[in-house]
């Protein structure tokens, strides 16, 4: 009995000793993404679970904690970015993508991961993964294996069979179909389930035809209204919220009437798209970086010669959209398609969003607050304050007055834990 007091007793003191201990960070100053305003020399206390318990004065801190110093910088929230693919690579683009195995593909989402939490973003939706492969990666980052965001993942998603969330580059006698393809209402809904079943967050589902994919056009519409209907409906059942990926005016709508809850790329809205979108509180997410990427290396990482060419016609009309959407009151997350573009360069779509008519402080609540609504997270994410997790960026200067600073993150700390601390070196 005594040696059982022994070892029980050695056993909280080694819990003890690995628990995260209570920590604070001085901000020279700190971003309060509600109220849009920067606060002078503030202190952000967090306890040892790396939640947020007090946001003052030096007098806040406890005299048990050294606080870290950034005191020379501006700490915002961690960014989210609610559309990314950490399992893939632009570089496996096209024809070069059917060399990338499973386990390569798992292995290249933990590269990914590392290469997204210290550029910033602390929390991400996964929309779109082979094979179960974002939540192996989502389950590997809760259980400590290996850094990266919070993540929120779909796994394969939804698409009608040659569709955009297809595989259309064998040949008919290889009778290859992705794992997300599903036709008709009872299909569709099977599908929600078994994905669900699987361990996804939120249901992916492709309304229309795509970019990337071959032999669609963006504007064409894949899923009908009966089939997007039941997919929203199953999914809401099954507590889950729904993304499209929707390029095409018509399955904007289809999705928004359907019930779902955010839209991709949302390329062709149109003045009906964003009246609707407003109506039923729908948040439009318009990847507006990546146009860049895709028509100055989209070649050279072997993307298709159609989709480049698709994008080229595409891509200015949906930062035109992107901007009338925006002046037009709609509800806009911060998404950016990465896996499209190199991981890591999340941020440079700040610096798009100003150019299309945002102001600093609009595309940085779209990161931050905006984002963590879509994604149902909003008491814990996205804003400093009490009660939240101790996420927090710091960047050297004023993001109000130039947005593009949060492209060189300085500091990251995700949960009360540093992540990066380029100051101390």
């Amino acid at each position: 009995m005594r040696l059982l007091l022994r070892l029980c007793c050695l056993f909280v003191i080694v819990a003890t000793s690995l628990a995260a201990a209570p920590g604070a960070v001085h901000c020279g100053k700190l971003l309060d993404v509600r109220a849009g305003k920067l606060l002078v020399d503030q202190y952000v206390v967090f306890d040892e679970h790396g939640t947020i318990t007090a946001i003052g004065a030096s007098s806040i801190v406890p005299q048990s904690v050294s606080a870290v110093d950034l005191s020379g910088m501006t700490c915002l929230p961690g960014l989210i970015d609610v559309h990314t693919h950490l399992t893939g690579d632009p570089e496996d683009s096209g024809y070069k993508g059917l060399g990338v195995s499973v386990p390569r593909e798992a292995i290249t989402g933990a590269k990914n991961a590392a290469k997204t939490v210290r550029a910033g973003f602390t929390t991400v939706r996964n929309v779109g993964a082979s094979s179960f492969t974002d939540v192996a990666l989502r389950d590997g980052i809760n259980e400590g294996g290996i850094p990266g965001p919070r993540m929120i993942v779909s796994g394969p998603p939804l698409g009608i069979t040659g569709g955009h969330c297809d595989n259309n580059l064998l040949p008919y006698e290889f009778h290859y179909r992705e794992g997300g393809v599903a036709d008709g209402p009872w299909a569709v809904r099977a599908k929600v389930r078994e994905v669900v079943k699987y361990g996804a967050d939120v249901i992916k589902v492709c309304a229309s035809g795509g970019v990337l994919s071959k032999g669609d056009l963006p504007g064409t519409p894949q899923y009908t209204l009966e089939e997007l209907t039941a997919i929203a409906e199953e999914a809401h059942k099954l507590g889950r919220k729904v993304a499209a990926h929707a390029h095409g005016t018509q399955s904007i709508k289809d999705a928004i009437h359907a019930g779902i809850d955010s839209i991709e790329h949302s390329s062709l809205i149109d003045d009906e798209g964003i009246a609707l979108a407003k109506q039923h509180g729908t948040y439009l997410v318009f990847d507006i970086y990546n146009d860049d990427y895709i028509l100055s290396q989209g070649e050279k990482a072997g993307m298709l010669p159609e989709s480049v060419e698709k994008e080229r016609k595409l891509g200015r009309l949906q930062r035109e959209n992107f901007r009338h959407a925006f002046q037009s009151g709609a509800r806009i997350a911060y998404g950016t398609d990465s896996g499209v573009y190199p991981h890591g360069d999340n941020a440079r779509q700040f610096a798009k969003m100003v150019e299309w008519g945002m102001k600093p402080l609009d595309a940085i609540q779209a990161a931050t607050i905006n984002a963590a609504d879509l994604i149902g997270w909003k008491d814990k994410v996205g804003s400093l304050e009490p009660g939240f997790y101790a996420d927090i960026v710091g960047v050297k200067g004023d993001p109000l007055a130039d947005v593009k600073i949060l492209e060189s993150v300085s500091f990251v700390m995700k949960g009360g834990e540093v992540v990066r601390n380029d100051s101390a070196k």
